[in-house]
């Protein structure tokens, strides 16, 4: 972690990273933004990786559209204010902030994963 990196988070009170992970919908963006080689994911691309990680098998176009409308309006604009990630509307591009979760917040998404 570069000492840059390591000023952001520290600069980001633990109630907020508490609060960003409280959601399973966040974790999910966060572990995917985590796992990803790409720097940067596209939200529809994001909307497929977060609905695989909530639901088992196949999911619905309409569920497919809620977790996407959720991601757009709530999720993705709530992470970004913690600043863990950031989310470009125009280009719908979802970045890592940091260019990974560090061993800190994994370690407290981790307990909670689901359907791993």
């Amino acid at each position: 972690m570069t000492d840059s990196t390591a000023k952001q988070r520290a600069s980001i009170p633990s109630d907020s990273v508490l609060s960003a992970v409280a959601s399973e919908h966040r974790r999910a963006v966060l572990r995917s933004l985590d796992r990803s080689d790409e720097n940067a994911i596209a939200v529809s691309a994001l909307t497929e990786l977060v609905a695989k990680a909530l639901r088992n098998g196949a999911v619905p176009d309409d569920e497919r559209r809620r977790i996407r409308t959720a991601l757009h309006h709530i999720h993705l604009p709530k992470l970004e204010d913690f600043g863990l990630l950031s989310y470009d509307i125009e280009t719908g591009q979802v970045r890592a902030a940091t260019g990974g979760l560090d061993a800190d917040l994994r370690a407290l998404i981790m307990p909670h994963d689901i359907r791993e």
